[in-house]
């Protein structure tokens, strides 16, 4: 009788507490299959900087988020699994992990791992039009552990500050001075971003500056925008670089974009190596779920750096050229 009396108090505890918030889950599972004219496995970008382990059939990842939100608080746990994920997504399978707190409508407080501000890209290719990442996505910080401030001016000005440890390392314990600290300014769709301070790779100076943004061009047809800079005094590395995505949807279901990428070393190392990459994707909408990438990429250097893979895949190519085909699932 106890056991009925505890098991219905627990149940009517557990109604009340999925009352008074809202939980949500959602996520994406990813496979592919792709063929490329060098004689190795490798494919530049397929699964973020880990091109020497994309093989003829592989898997991405498999991503499920888990939110809950309550009155002016929430919390987030996002998880990722796979290859793709365990390149870019950190360890212990936690791409994000992190609890807000709403003060008014304009001001939020964040902390936990997060994934980062810059650049235009993101891990999960459901929110990717191409499938293959750029070369500023690899050089760029994937996720950061800290706390941040967001505050929207208006509908059109937003604010952003944050305070993390150095992006390249997932632990605690980091002194004072080696934090990073980022900033963010967003108007009308365009962003400035900046981070500086301890990478994680040995550099305690490294300054990232990078521009997100992008224009409709018609009812059809949008440009998106991305350029960055980075440098260190103290590790003598750093790089720059740009890239666009043109983007045009000719139905409901059919889209097809272009994305030219330059992108250039910087430091004692690397003085100057430089990449170009040119991506042509084709998204098709099978299902409401469902998607489709058919891919062609062109990646060229004269420096034979091609993904940076100078010991792995690609030891002495100058060009690859790449043929992907992907399916997302998200739910």
């Amino acid at each position: 009788m106890k056991k009925i009396i505890l098991s219905a108090m627990m149940l009517t505890g557990m109604l009340t507490f999925a009352q008074e918030g809202k939980l949500t889950v959602s996520g994406t599972v990813d496979v592919y299959g792709t063929v490329n004219t060098i004689d190795g496995p490798g494919t530049p970008g397929l699964l973020v900087d880990s091109p020497q382990n994309a093989t003829m059939f592989g898997l991405g990842m498999a991503n499920t988020i888990f939110a809950y939100e309550t009155g002016k608080a929430g919390a987030v746990v996002d998880l990722a699994y796979g290859p793709r994920a365990a390149d870019a997504a950190g360890v212990n399978g936690i791409n994000q992990l992190y609890a807000y707190y709403s003060v008014n409508d304009k001001l939020t407080i964040t902390a936990g791992q997060f994934n980062t501000f810059l650049g235009y890209e993101v891990i999960s290719p459901a929110a990717n039009f191409n499938y293959t990442v750029s070369y500023l996505f690899n050089a760029g910080p994937f996720t950061h552990i800290g706390a941040k401030l967001d505050y929207a001016v208006s509908d059109d000005l937003s604010f952003m500050l944050a305070v993390t440890n150095p992006h390249g390392e997932f632990v605690t314990g980091y002194g004072s001075g080696n934090a990073q600290l980022g900033a963010q300014v967003g108007y009308k769709g365009q962003y400035f971003n900046l981070a500086y301070g301890a990478d994680g790779f040995g550099a305690t100076d490294q300054l990232y500056l990078d521009y997100t943004g992008g224009f409709d061009i018609s009812e059809t047809l949008y440009l998106g925008i991305n350029a960055a800079y980075s440098s260190s005094s103290d590790a003598k590395s750093g790089y720059q670089g740009a890239a666009l995505y043109l983007q045009n949807a000719f139905s409901d279901s059919f889209s097809l974009g272009l994305r030219p990428e330059f992108f250039q070393y910087n430091g004692d190392a690397n003085a100057d190596e430089s990449v170009t990459a040119i991506t042509l994707s084709a998204n098709f909408t099978l299902t409401e779920n469902l998607k489709l990438i058919a891919e062609g990429r062109y990646d060229s250097s004269d420096d034979m750096i091609i993904e940076n893979t100078t010991a792995g895949a690609f030891p002495t190519e100058d060009s690859v050229t790449a043929f992907t085909v992907a399916a997302v699932y998200s739910f």
